[in-house]
């Protein structure tokens, strides 16, 4: 378990809590839908010109000045030099003695409301972890009776009928009023039959819902070669992780003795799985459709001996991914779903793989000074350390200070050296890269490699070849992961087939890995610096992204929200790659930025941008948004500009006493819209980062000369 910062109960994580922060007063009560529009905030359901004017009649609660206003140029250097400082001590008093960084990684109470399922599952729920897990979804839960997947967002199905049941198993009563909210809530949106098939894979191991009426997933998909359509290897690695597990939990079907009925959240319990109509057999939904269909018939008449080796080769595949410390991918729904098929499989609960597994869950779960106990789905000390000392080396702390070559020992010693499953696609491809978490030594992620370099860039290390050594296999394997368009995914190459998201099983978010703008330009950008810019694997990275941009100036934001986030990330590397702040991509990219600006000075976007064009660029200005969108015009030549001047001034009248920012919005992107993430450094390091070049100037890197 990872304790609060303020010594509140609760075991200690896998280095150390220290760093770990603190999860403060930004949720969301029982009594509240959304955070009052006063405050420049927008309740869930509101559409995006009412939060524009949400935002246009928000004042600071910090500083003098007026809300979207900013002081004279000498006032204004002097205010941010001050507010780069105090955030300097702010993240510095926040490193592990270790060397790293953690912020609170918040998602959604499924992660909770899951985590009480396993373990009344496996027998193990006891009742102090029932009653803290409780409390916490209790604590998120909207005034509607509905939870949503994040901050001031609307109700969602799956995550309320989760949360309900979770809250069942501690002992609330269907006729309370919070219980009856949701229920009657659920009902009118469908009820159980209408939740994701994840929700009622859940439901099925308690009998609250049928197996057969569950798309059918066979083990024996594990045996498709990786060049044959839908082999596991099509999957995104988060995906890949999940299904083998869960193809052994298809096979056995278990059910374990309900401990209540859910009759209240049918909208007829005498037909709680009315028969939906079969798409058309010519379109892709009606092929897959009847495949399933297909896959049911198959399951009566599949060789048990055929079945039972499939099981056992799933189980080899899921303990050899098993991490040092317990975990499997360093993220929670895999470790979940693979500690039940091995239990199915009669792994009991005191074998060694079973014991780790449990216990790294336990590491996963944050104690709040309240009592609660929110569940992280995954941790990023990795990619927050990388993020955190990119930060404090632009605001100007030395680059033989202390923290930074504590910091540069810390991520060399997280570099992964041995080949994973990425191997599959590039064989040759020696290893050399860092993943996002403590221990996922599988699955390096691209995105992270790069930043990591562009880190220990900033970082006069006392041992400057290690520090090469150790750049040059990180730039080497992450160079030889390019997709053949000319981009980079996260974590594969080439991960690309629409065949996967099809399937009738796949409803739970996106489960490929297709190359994005944001990793490809933080690739171009960490090539950039390499020496690399004329490369022809950065140039044809830069013509990708070039025909990447949309219409509007922008780029989409695949792992951060959204358009701002895309679009912080891309110019900053074109213009690192040898682009003018005249060329036309970017001045299209500070043209939107400057449209979309909030009249506080701040940016914002909301979730909903993702599946509602009209939220594009649009929603309460956030310390972390606005620095995304400084960045990039900082790096287009803006500096003197009233856009970057009023988004200067907003994170320097934002800022709090303590150097820190407020943000209790998620801007991190799991999967776009499904799975939403609220990382709670990047409000600390990214506007440290944007005031620290507006102070500084562009970042100045050790060991290589720009070109």
């Amino acid at each position: 378990m990872t304790a609060t910062t303020d010594g509140s109960a609760g075991a200690v994580g896998p280095r150390a809590a220290a760093a770990s922060e603190t999860t403060t007063t930004t949720t969301t009560t029982s009594t509240t839908t959304a955070p009052s529009t006063t405050a420049g905030t927008t309740a869930a359901g509101t559409t995006a010109a009412a939060a524009t004017a949400a935002t246009k009649a928000a004042t600071t609660t910090a500083g003098s000045a007026p809300a979207g206003s900013a002081p004279p140029t000498a006032v204004l250097e002097e205010d941010a030099a001050k507010a780069a400082e105090r955030a300097v001590e702010h993240l510095l008093g926040r490193q592990d003695a270790e060397g790293w960084w953690k912020g609170d990684l918040e998602t959604n109470v499924t992660m909770d409301a899951e985590d009480l399922l396993l373990r009344q599952f496996l027998g193990i729920l006891d009742p102090d972890t029932t009653r803290a897990a409780a409390l916490f979804i209790r604590g998120e839960q909207r005034a509607d009776g509905t939870w949503s997947t994040f901050y001031g967002g609307p109700g969602e199905l799956s995550a309320t009928v989760e949360a309900y049941v979770a809250l069942r198993l501690a002992g609330d009563l269907p006729d309370a009023p919070h219980m009856a909210r949701a229920s009657a809530w659920i009902r009118e949106h469908g009820g159980i039959a209408e939740a994701r098939v994840f929700t009622r894979i859940w439901l099925a191991l308690f009998g609250w819902w049928r197996w057969e009426d569950l798309p059918e997933l066979p083990p024996e998909l594990i045996f498709l070669p990786s060049w044959f359509p839908l082999n596991i290897y099509d999957f995104g690695c988060w995906a890949r992780q999940t299904i083998v597990p869960l193809t052994v939990v298809s096979a056995k079907r278990p059910v374990r003795p309900a401990p209540f009925a859910l009759d209240e959240l049918h909208t007829d319990p005498d037909r709680p799985r009315p028969a939906k109509p079969l798409a058309p057999a010519a379109s892709w939904d009606g092929f897959f459709q009847r495949l399933d269909k297909g896959l049911h018939l198959y399951r009566k008449v599949a060789p048990r001996r055929l079945r039972k080796t499939a099981m056992n080769v799933a189980a080899r595949w899921i303990v050899e991914r098993q991490e040092n410390d317990g975990c499997w991918g360093g993220i929670q729904p895999p470790a979940v779903y693979s500690l039940i098929a091995l239990h199915l499989l009669g792994y009991d609960l005191e074998h060694p793989v079973m014991r780790a597994g449990l216990e790294s869950l336990d590491r996963f779960a944050v104690w709040r000074e309240d009592g609660a106990r929110m569940i992280e789905a995954c941790q990023s000390p990795v990619w927050d350390t990388c993020l955190a000392t990119i930060a404090l080396a632009d605001a100007g702390v030395r680059p033989d200070h202390p923290a930074l070559v504590k910091a540069a020992d810390w991520m060399l010693g997280e570099e992964i050296t041995r080949k994973g499953d990425w191997a599959v696609r590039r064989p040759g491809l020696a290893p050399g890269g860092w993943a996002f978490e403590f221990h996922n030594d599988n699955y390096p992620d691209i995105d992270d490699t790069a930043e990591v370099v562009l880190a220990l860039r900033r970082v006069r290390h006392p041992d400057p070849a290690r520090v090469e050594a150790a750049v040059r296999r990180g730039a080497r394997w992450t160079a030889g992961m390019q997709s053949r368009n000319g981009a980079w995914g996260a974590f594969d190459a080439d991960n690309t087939s629409g065949l996967p998201n099809r399937l009738p099983f796949c409803d739970f978010g996106e489960v490929i890995d297709p190359p994005s703008a944001d990793v490809t330009a933080h690739v171009v950008e960490m090539l950039a610096y390499e020496g690399k810019a004329h490369h022809p694997r950065t140039r044809r990275g830069v013509e990708w992204l070039l025909n990447a941009q949309e219409p509007s100036g922008a780029w989409f934001g695949r792992w951060g929200v959204n358009h701002v986030y895309g679009t912080g990330s891309v110019v900053p590397a074109l213009v690192a790659a040898g682009l003018p702040g005249g060329h036309p991509a970017i001045r299209r990219a500070v043209a939107w930025l400057e449209s979309v600006q909030n009249e506080d000075g701040g940016w914002g976007e909301d979730l909903r941008s993702y599946h509602e064009p009209e939220w594009i660029g649009h929603g309460a200005s956030t310390a972390s948004q606005t620095a995304w969108a400084l960045l990039a015009l900082l790096a287009a030549g803006e500096r003197e500009s009233a856009a970057v001047r009023r988004g200067v001034a907003w994170l320097v009248q934002t800022q709090r006493e303590d150097g820190s920012w407020d943000e209790p919005y998620f801007t991190g992107t799991g999967f776009p819209w499904d799975f939403s993430i609220n990382y709670h450094l990047y409000r600390q390091v990214f506007p440290l980062t944007a005031l620290g070049r507006y102070v500084h100037g562009e970042p100045v890197l050790h060991g290589l000369e720009r070109t």
